[in-house]
């Protein structure tokens, strides 16, 4: 009899079940009294360094490159900002059979976060997309987003969301926005360091999500808002948010081809278009939700890890696909198929 084996590589991220383990820590010993207010300071400063980082990174050029190619970028940001937000408001009629409302709530702020970057960038790789213009949707989704995404919440969530107002959208601007053009600004002395120490950097981005994550979920448990939710629920929440992946999927894929896209720039709009950035989203469900950011962000979470699940299937499958030579293209090489399969470059 052959001896069963574990896969080498599982479809679990590592990373989530580090922000489970946060998840249970914040139930077990949440942040109370002193420390809360310690942990929700540590947690704004932790935001503001992280989009620090993530303007720093961001190289201007590439970004003034990748502006040749505006329609892929155009139809990644519509598919982010409108058709997703749109569906989300579509999710409004499960409420109360499949969502309780704070559920939908969280649901609908789901839909109105940006793209990924590094997932991105992955998974196009990996089926041998457009690389560059994977990298420029996803890092003009995450800059757009800083803005686009609390005028949303506003819009479509108004009070319900947790208070929110101008005040709230103006904070949540200066909080992220900010450090981000301060981090362009700087990049031309900071830059070199930050590429040096890309693995180091790397690990305070995840450990300033894990702090918002702690924080918000202590938060949650303190005040109670986990009694809101039952196993029967968290099933219903699965179920659609697999059916919203796999409609922006098939809509990503056949309206790039309804668009007349190349193979490559298909790739690049289905990876980058169907998929919600959870390191953006955190920071701004703790600064816009406040007390109820904790189930604010849950869905979030769950979609999270379900959308690199089944992007990593596809992308395998798509590196097998026969390419013919393509005509070049903004952000695309002349010449024949790209040659980035195989790179073993990991989602996050």
């Amino acid at each position: 009899m052959t001896r069963l084996r574990w896969p080498r590589r599982t479809p679990v991220d590592p990373y989530l079940l580090l922000l489970l383990g946060t998840v249970g820590l914040a139930a077990l010993l949440p942040a109370r009294g002193t420390a809360a207010d310690v942990a929700s300071g540590a947690s704004t400063a932790a935001i503001a360094f992280l989009f620090f980082l993530y303007g720093a990174r961001l190289s201007t050029r590439e970004a003034l490159d990748g502006l040749k190619h505006w329609r892929l970028h155009v139809t990644v940001l519509a598919c982010t900002f409108v058709v997703f937000p749109v569906l989300g408001l579509a999710a409004r009629g499960l409420v109360p059979v499949f969502l309780t409302d704070p559920l939908y709530q969280g649901l609908l702020f789901l839909t109105l976060v940006p793209s990924t970057v590094q997932s991105s960038i992955a998974f196009t790789s990996v089926a041998r997309g457009n690389v560059p213009a994977a990298i420029c949707a996803g890092s003009f989704s995450s800059l757009v987003g800083i803005v686009v995404t609390p005028l949303l919440a506003a819009a479509l969530l108004g009070s319900t969301g947790g208070g929110f107002s101008a005040d709230s959208v103006l904070k949540i601007v200066a909080q992220l926005l900010v450090p981000f053009v301060a981090g362009q600004l700087l990049r031309r002395w900071i830059g070199g360091f930050v590429a040096r120490h890309k693995r180091v950097l790397g690990l305070v981005d995840r450990g300033s999500i894990l702090l918002v994550v702690y924080t918000a979920f202590s938060e949650g448990v303190v005040r109670g808002v986990w009694h809101q939710v039952s196993p029967v629920r968290l099933a219903g929440l699965l179920a659609v948010e697999a059916v919203l992946l796999a409609v922006m999927l098939a809509l990503t894929w056949y309206g790039g081809k309804a668009l007349r896209f190349g193979r490559e720039d298909r790739i690049a709009i289905q990876f980058a278009g169907s998929k919600k950035s959870l390191a953006s989203g955190l920071p701004m469900a703790s600064v816009l939700f406040g007390a109820h950011a904790s189930l604010a962000v849950l869905p979030l979470m769950l979609f999270h890890q379900m959308q690199l699940m089944v992007c990593a299937v596809i992308a395998k499958r798509r590196s097998h696909d026969p390419v013919t030579e393509e005509p070049a293209g903004p952000g695309r090489p002349a010449g024949g198929p790209r040659t980035t399969v195989g790179t073993g470059t990991r989602p996050h």
